[in-house]
């Protein structure tokens, strides 16, 4: 099938942490167990740069699936031809709602009736700032990813320092991994699949998994903060093979430590070889700390362009929060300062 043959929809979640409605829903749930930290729903006002590196740096996308609460931007055009608003009720199943989770948020994308076979699954944290091809995130019909496996161990810690005890954040590849180890044998994955996993695509991340070659399980695999490229079958599958693990996480008001996540969709597709590699440098996971240096990196990172993505991900505590949301916005003007036809 040639590479303009079938049509790539963008995903994106959004919720807007300063909607009195959500936070009045949201407080009836307060008291269950997960987590619910601000910093997983605050407003950093850089939507609109998320858009705008859409229309100018994919231009060929086919659709782009806003999937929300129900609050919407005021400045968002909802009547683009290329835009569809998804609210949670549309395609959540109603056992599961309402959630102050991303579990059941992205693992149930295969239920949105319009959205393509072929999409690409963004977090409003992760961002375009320089162009992309089709062939970024599919080639000859399948996800692009990178099959690195590594070695998980809980860190005990947050980016910042902080002390966590089972953190949700960092316990869900434990349960992916013990996924993909029940379906799969690993030495048949890595035999059938040899030439993807050990490419020099990944450059010194190859030897990773000639090192953990001799183990008969999988360990883990590398978690990579891009854009994740999926088929619609995959979260079929997945969800036919392993209904009930997705349904717990999916019933949990509140990211929880037993829960799995939609990387388990990502894992199931290395696994099977239903991938292309992909190598790591396209993209950047950043992290806004109460380290101006770190800042100031993310900051230059976006003006000079040099990735084609970044995700910007929060784990800001300090008190200058404005000063840093005005600094990361200023940072987004510098390379997208037009409107885009999806800002009203």
């Amino acid at each position: 099938m040639s590479e303009n043959g079938y049509p790539i929809d963008f995903v994106i979640t959004w919720v807007d942490g300063n909607d009195p409605a959500w936070q009045a829903e949201k407080a009836k749930y307060q008291k269950a167990t997960g987590d619910a930290r601000a910093n997983r729903y605050r407003e950093w006002d850089t939507l609109r740069y998320w858009f705008r590196g859409v229309e100018n740096y994919a231009p060929w996308v086919n659709r782009i699936f806003f999937v929300t609460w129900g609050h919407l931007p005021a400045w968002l055009n909802t009547e683009h031809p290329k835009l569809r608003i998804v609210n949670h009720k549309d395609y959540i199943p109603e056992e599961y709602l309402p959630t102050f989770s991303s579990r059941p948020i992205d693992m149930n994308f295969h239920r949105i009736e319009e959205l393509s076979e072929h999409f690409v699954y963004f977090n409003d944290d992760m961002f375009l700032i320089r162009p992309v091809e089709r062939s970024d995130f599919f080639v000859n019909g399948l996800p692009c990813d990178s099959a690195v496996q590594d070695v998980i161990a809980p860190k005990g810690k947050g980016t910042n320092g902080e002390a966590l005890i089972g953190d949700a954040q960092y316990t869900a590849i434990f349960y992916d991994t013990a996924v993909i180890n029940r379906n799969f044998d690993k030495r048949e994955v890595l035999k059938a699949n040899h030439s993807k996993w050990f490419t020099m695509k990944y450059k010194k991340n190859v030897f990773k998994n000639y090192l953990l070659n001799e183990w008969n399980y999988f360990t883990g695999f590398k978690m990579i903060h891009m854009p994740y490229s999926y088929l619609k079958d995959t979260y079929r599958e997945v969800w036919e093979r392993e209904a009930t693990v997705l349904s717990q996480a999916c019933k949990n008001k509140f990211r929880t430590t037993t829960d799995v996540n939609h990387f388990v969709f990502s894992y199931w597709q290395l696994a099977k070889g239903t991938f292309e590699p992909r190598g790591l440098s396209e993209g950047s996971l950043m992290s806004l700390a109460n380290d101006d240096d770190r800042n100031q990196r993310i900051y230059s990172t976006i003006r000079n362009q040099t990735k084609k993505f970044i995700c910007v991900n929060d784990t800001f505590t300090g008190d200058n929060y404005e000063e840093v949301k005005q600094n990361l916005v200023a940072s987004f003007e510098a390379i997208l300062p037009e409107k885009s036809t999806f800002e009203v």
